[in-house]
């Protein structure tokens, strides 16, 4: 475009306003409005929905209160005569069978992982690896046995830890603290050992120094969020494992290990690199056992296993089943293992360590002993007795607790807590009664055995029954509060619509619909307030502000009510639909209708279980729904076609040449969606689900060969991404300057490129494929990333200080022709239609101030205009898209190519039906291109390799230019959280000024 004089011409811009203004159309902010009342609006409006979500989460994220009360050695819960009997020193309740236990913790041991199959010819990576397990337990059969270590969710390690230490139930609210760890304020393992002078030591994992603050007589912590590391910790406590055991300077002795639970994170199970895990472990168990002493308990345990993608946090069958293997030199089992191991909850471990170490069970334990590891000296009776004993003291106390529990909540069930109790009065009273009978010798043998055995399974029937009730009761939702947050959230997005559909009319609207509702909350917040202080009721924020929401939310709709009549009445409007045909508003309602009714049926469909397990694949379905919707209802209107009046082409000829360009957008779309599919994550409820062979990192490939070719496909797509960048760019003429931005698009894309390129090349080898240049390695895994995340940051930082791309000069330089001269700022709607307002009207101003200042009257060439705010944010969502990509595994870029596409695809269609509709108006936006581009970001969300699932989450990402542990948890949750969402932030992003649209001229 030229320019002459004081002035520039916008003549020939043939680019829809809406395009630029998508984003804005949203709300249609008055362009002559105050800032505040519309800032105010946006903020009451943001407090509706963080109110509304906040209720939400009250009610979905399950709780339990946890008890501050202590176990002690004086409580009353040893049954007589035993209570009466001396105790040996050190025990408490019952004599302890080992003065040392050593528990190895091997993080994400899977039960396959420790199950041994000869008859496997050619084994898996991860199987027939931890062979001197199985060789202890033929060989021995009495003094090992392997158990199925049952987890109960959710399966990250925090939780998992502590349900190991305390005995109780941890709920999915305490997922959010995983990374985050406070301490454990209530009764466990490790404080019951040092309260009753025992010591603790610790090696491995350092989420348990959050955990067990000044818990651990010596200790050493390893670094252990960087899941990309496999060796730290498992050599740091190789280190240190032997001299301490020989040393014998402690009583419980915790080692966790991680390497396993990081080869499956980074490589997955079947992977050589897990064999190689494995086989470390197996030889670590080898050496330890020849260390231990005779009175030494050996307990190896996973915490949770891990799915086939090497993740882990739900509640699948991989994941839960974990591997429990017990060894003592001295002889521990009265009888043969059975056939198939046993599956024992993970919560059993606790009581079961706590007696056979003789110190109090933790308070608020609901686990079950092994009693089988409490045999006697081979009589079945004594050995019976035994047994009796420990079940006994461990009903009392898990009774002791479910009243302690039910007097401060109300989560258990009146009538189930009554069955308890009697069923285990009953249990206590002919226990009492038995023992009687044997004072008095009135019970042979072979009966006195039988009853033994009948009333310990007694008690194993109370303890099941309370922990089933237990788990039942605290997975149980808040179905009120869900209504009520759904609600809240439903009625906000109400009003967000009636708000762009007002503000179209009144200028003063921001400013007129505060006052009420904002009066409305206050009183009811301060209503609400008083009625806590009188009644002396404990303060619940989240209800308070909820109240206030919902309060706002029926004064802003009391207002409306009365105020839209008024308003229309003042205008002199008549109702839209009054004067036009039936048909006419059948075309006006389905207008509406279909994208609205996709809209309400995806929000509603969401309370269906089988809706949100499948919805990996309906969004993509919907999506491709509502475009067929939109070419039907174009075709309905005629608007495909020629026009009446011109000569009428027969079959297809007489499609329009835009409808046959709107029609092919319309099937690379498809193919779009249809290839977006095979990135996708699995979850556990689709049990024959195989997860895409996209979703690993090339380092998890094995053939060579087709490593190499992956990454060379995966570098020239981001070379290809550049290049239409820049071709775009130069074509729309927002490349003919030497501006800092213009010079980074030319340079700093090729080197952000190559950086990422020479990243993937690093991070893909394997661990020991490079030999002595490995350290050097390590320094480019992090120094790549860095020098990615750099050039992102000085580029995203150009744009901000300096966002336009337009190249204007003195046509006097070189040969050109003088065109229409400015005609000043247009004035009529009828010229408004013909540019993009305000955004040109400004550019107008500010290269008509710049002329005269350099008191130009010669005619200026002015190059970009066209796409000068388009240009900016290409250049954004291309480094934006650089540095998502780089927090993804390699192949996943080929889904963000994928992604880039489609939007592209979708604003051309949208802009097409636009322009075939006839629709001129710049501020409008139908509501199918809204909600397309909600369904699309959505549908990326899975075809980027996600999941709303905690296995699914990507925690590699919080290490991209990262070796070591971060001191804080908001850059990994910056990170992860980018990760995650990236197809929202994308869409998000592109949304506002709609640069994707990539200034289609039409």
């Amino acid at each position: 475009m030229q320019c002459t004089g004081q002035g520039l011409v916008l003549a020939g811009v043939h680019h829809l306003a809406w395009v630029e203004l998508w984003g804005l159309s949203l709300s249609v902010f008055p362009r002559r409005m105050q800032r505040w009342p519309v800032l105010l609006f946006l903020a009451w409006v943001c407090f509706l929905f963080f109110s509304g979500i906040g209720l939400f989460m009250s009610g979905f994220l399950l709780t339990r209160i946890e008890l501050a009360n202590s176990s002690s050695c004086s409580d009353p819960l040893v049954p007589p005569p035993w209570d009466k009997q001396s105790l040996p020193p050190g025990s408490c309740w019952v004599p302890r069978r080992f003065p040392k236990v050593v528990l190895v913790i091997i993080d994400a041991l899977r039960f396959e992982f420790a199950l041994f199959n000869p008859a496997k010819v050619n084994p898996l990576p991860y199987e027939n690896k931890l062979s001197f397990l199985h060789h202890l337990a033929t060989s021995q059969p009495h003094h090992a046995r392997l158990y199925r270590f049952v987890a109960d969710p959710p399966t990250a390690t925090m939780q998992r830890i502590k349900g190991l230490t305390t005995g109780s139930l941890p709920t999915f609210i305490d997922v959010g603290s995983n990374f985050a760890t406070y301490a454990i304020q209530e009764d466990n393992l490790l404080a019951q050992l040092v309260q009753n002078g025992r010591r603790v030591v610790f090696m491995g994992d350092d989420t348990w120094e959050g955990l067990f603050p000044k818990k651990f007589f010596r200790s050493y912590f390893f670094p252990s969020f960087n899941v990309k590391d496999l060796h730290t910790v498992d050599n740091g406590i190789l280190q240190y494992l032997y001299p301490t055991v020989n040393s014998g300077e402690w009583d419980l002795l915790i080692a966790h290990f991680l390497g396993v639970d990081h080869c499956g994170h980074k490589h997955g199970p079947d992977h050589p690199e897990m064999a190689k895990k494995l086989t470390q472990m197996n030889e670590m168990l080898r050496s330890l056992v020849d260390h231990l002493g005779n009175d030494t308990l050996l307990l190896v345990a996973g915490d949770h296993g891990m799915t086939e993608t090497g993740d882990h946090g739900g509640d699948s069958q991989r994941e839960v089943n974990a591997a429990l293997f017990v060894y003592s030199k001295t002889p521990l089992f009265g009888t043969d293992p059975p056939k198939e191991p046993e599956a024992i909850p993970q919560v059993n471990l606790v009581p079961t360590v706590a007696l056979l170490l003789g110190v109090p069970i933790p308070y608020s334990n609901i686990g079950e002993v092994m009693a089988e590891l409490f045999s006697g000296d081979g009589d079945t009776v004594s050995e019976a007795l035994q047994q009796l004993l420990v079940y006994h003291i461990n009903a009392k106390q898990v009774d002791r607790f479910l009243h302690s529990y039910s007097l401060v909540a109300q989560d258990l069930p009146a009538e189930q807590l009554q069955h308890l109790q009697e069923l285990f009065s009953s249990a206590v009273e002919e226990h009492i009664q038995l023992l009687a009978q044997m004072q008095r010798a009135m019970l042979m043998s072979p009966e006195l055995e039988s009853k033994l055995r009948s009333l310990i399974s007694r008690f194993q029937l109370y303890l099941r029954q309370a922990r089933a009730v237990c788990t039942q009761s605290w997975a149980r939702f808040h179905p009120l509060r869900m209504v009520g947050g759904c609600t809240l959230i439903a009625a906000s997005c109400l009003l967000c619509y009636v708000a762009s559909e007002l503000a179209t009319v009144s200028d003063s609207f921001y400013r007129s619909c505060l006052l009420y509702p904002l009066l409305w909350g206050l009183v009811t917040a301060v209503l609400r307030g008083l009625a806590y202080v009188f009644t002396q009721e404990e303060l619940d924020l989240l209800l308070l502000l909820s109240s206030a929401a919902a309060a706002s939310l029926l004064g802003f709709f009391w207002q409306w009510w009365g105020w839209h009549p008024k308003r229309a009445r003042l205008l002199g409007s008549q109702p839209p639909l009054a004067s036009i045909g039936l048909r006419q508003r059948l075309r006006v309602w389905l207008g509406l209708a279909f994208p609205m009714g996709i809209l309400l049926f995806r929000c509603g469909a969401m309370f269906s279980d089988s809706f949100v397990v499948a919805e990996a694949q309906v969004a993509p379905f919907l999506l491709a729904s509502l475009v067929m919707l939109l070419i039907g209802k174009l075709h309905w209107d005629g608007r495909l076609t020629v026009p009446e009046g011109h000569k009428q082409p027969i079959g297809f000829s007489s499609y329009r040449k835009e409808s046959w360009h709107l029609l092919c957008l319309v099937t690379v779309l498809l193919v779009c969606l249809r290839l977006s599919g095979f990135f996708h994550q699995c979850r556990e409820e689709i049990p024959h689900c195989r997860p895409s062979v996209f979703l690993p990192p090339l380092a998890s490939l094995r053939n060579t060969r087709a490593k190499n070719l992956f990454y060379l496909l995966c570098v020239a797509l981001l070379a290809g991404l550049v290049y239409a960048v820049r071709s775009w760019l130069r074509h729309y003429g927002n490349l003919n300057s030497s501006d800092p931005v213009v010079l980074f698009v030319r340079w700093g894309f090729p080197l952000v490129v190559l950086c990422i390129a020479c990243y993937w090349a690093v991070a893909s080898s394997a661990e020991d494929s490079l030999g002595k240049l490995q350290e050097l390695v390590q320094v480019a895994v992090i120094a790549f990333p860095w020098a990615v995340y750099g050039l992102a940051s000085i580029g995203l930082l150009l744009l901000l200080c300096h966002p336009m791309t337009v190249f204007a000069k003195d046509s006097r330089e070189s040969a050109g022709s003088i065109v229409t001269p400015y005609q000043g700022i247009p004035s009529s709607k009828v010229d408004l239609l013909q540019v993009i307002p305000q955004i040109y009207k400004r550019m107008q101003e500010s290269e008509k101030s710049r002329l005269e200042r350099r008191s130009c009257r010669a005619t200026v060439a002015a190059y970009g205009l066209g796409s000068v705010y388009s240009a900016a944010l290409v250049v954004a969502l291309t480094l934006l898209g650089f540095l998502l990509m780089l927090l993804h595994a390699e192949r996943l870029s080929l889904a963000f190519l994928l992604l880039f596409l489609e939007a592209f695809v979708l604003l051309h269609i949208h802009t097409r039906a636009r322009s075939l509709a006839g629709d001129t108006e710049p501020f409008s936006v139908p509501w199918f291109a809204v909600i397309s581009w909600l369904l699309a970001a959505s549908q990326f969300f899975y075809s980027t390799g996600h999941q709303p699932v905690f296995p699914a989450i990507h925690w590699n990402a919080a290490f991209v230019g990262f070796h070591l542990d971060h001191s804080t948890n908001l850059l990994p949750a910056v990170l992860v959280g980018a990760n995650t969402f990236a197809s929202h932030i994308l869409f998000a992003g592109s949304w506002l000024p709609s640069a994707p649209a990539l200034a289609l001229c039409v």
